[in-house]
């Protein structure tokens, strides 16, 4: 075991995994000696060489096209977008092309690989560099998409989405990724997809979140449980495929739910998993589903703090739903 961040597990999940499949190629904006903006890759073009992990131009759509023909040829591409903001250039690579590449085939071949990038607020990057834009890829078919909240989930979570033959989102937390930190074991291990945690266990009310909005709900329901309110708390893990049987049992047993995103409110994935409570659990509700969000407008700079859904925010809504 060994104390890391996010990052250093990352880049350790991808040392193992480069090590082990020799048809895992990394790639992206400075990803190559440099070792990317935040180092995610540092030493994997000393250790595997360049041919293996390198350096492409400032071409999103190229980066993710380039990546679809190593997969559909035997290879393994793990690229990187160095924000999840740059992603759109390659929306119509992702969405129209790697997406559906199963499905159009016949399952003949699929462009499976992982499309690492660092998603969301908290590092005072303004509205092209603070973005979370998951819903935005959970509403089409054939993507998986995946967010770890800690250095324990983003190894294991990596090297389990580096073994899947279907194409993978995996959305990163800038925000804690230096900030959180946890042992790690060094060897290897996996995490399953679709597999949610519950990360505290309570009778009163469910708070169900992802990535480093987790933290804020830990916070949250550290302090509910000052008021008497005893919260039970889900960490997704992945968004898609989702764990949908532990929402539900989680909801049958409180009978009441917040979910809590970084993203805008309006329809953000909170909005699919309350249309999902509703359908499967509604006779167990005793009040409404409560969305705790970010605000629909483009992310603010100077009022980052503000905009995003801090655990005061997420107090107030625990307590407005366990009052109802």
């Amino acid at each position: 075991m060994k104390v890391m961040n996010i990052i250093e597990a990352v880049n350790d999940a991808l040392h193992l995994e480069m090590e082990r499949n020799d048809k895992v190629v990394v790639f992206g904006e400075d990803v190559g000696g440099f070792g990317g903006v935040f180092r995610a890759t540092k030493g994997l073009t000393d250790r595997f060489g360049e041919p293996r992990c390198f350096n492409t131009p400032i071409v999103e759509q190229g980066i993710i096209g380039f990546a679809m023909g190593l997969a559909m040829n035997g290879f393994k591409p793990c690229p990187e977008i160095q924000f999840a903001d740059y992603i759109f250039p390659a929306y119509d690579q992702i969405v129209n092309e790697v997406a559906k590449s199963r499905f159009r085939s016949g399952n003949s071949f699929t462009a499976g690989m992982v499309i690492r990038t660092p998603y969301g607020g908290g590092i005072h990057g303004g509205c092209y560099h603070s973005q979370s834009p998951e819903a935005q890829f959970l509403h089409t078919p054939g993507i998986k998409v995946v967010i770890p909240s800690d250095p324990y989930e983003a190894k294991g979570l990596l090297l389990a989405s580096l073994r899947t033959d279907d194409p993978i989102l995996f959305l990163e937390p800038k925000r804690i990724y230096r900030a959180s930190k946890c042992e790690v074991p060094l060897d290897d291990y996996e995490i399953p997809l679709g597999q949610a945690q519950v990360a505290r266990e309570g009778k009163d009310l469910t708070l169900i979140g992802w990535g480093a909005q987790h933290h804020q709900n830990l916070e949250a329901a550290k302090k509910a449980e000052a008021m008497g309110i005893d919260v039970e708390v889900l960490n997704l893990r992945t968004l898609n495929p989702l764990d949908i049987d532990t929402i539900i049992a989680s909801i049958k047993k409180t009978g009441k739910c917040v979910v809590s995103q970084e993203a805008p409110k309006t329809m953000g994935f909170a909005a699919e998993i309350s249309a999902l409570i509703m359908e499967k659990a509604f006779l167990h509700l005793e009040a409404p589903v409560f969305r705790c969000c970010g605000f629909d407008t483009p992310f603010a700079n100077a009022h980052e703090h503000e905009y995003m859904p801090d655990s005061p925010r997420v107090i107030k809504a625990i307590k407005d739903t366990y009052d109802y």
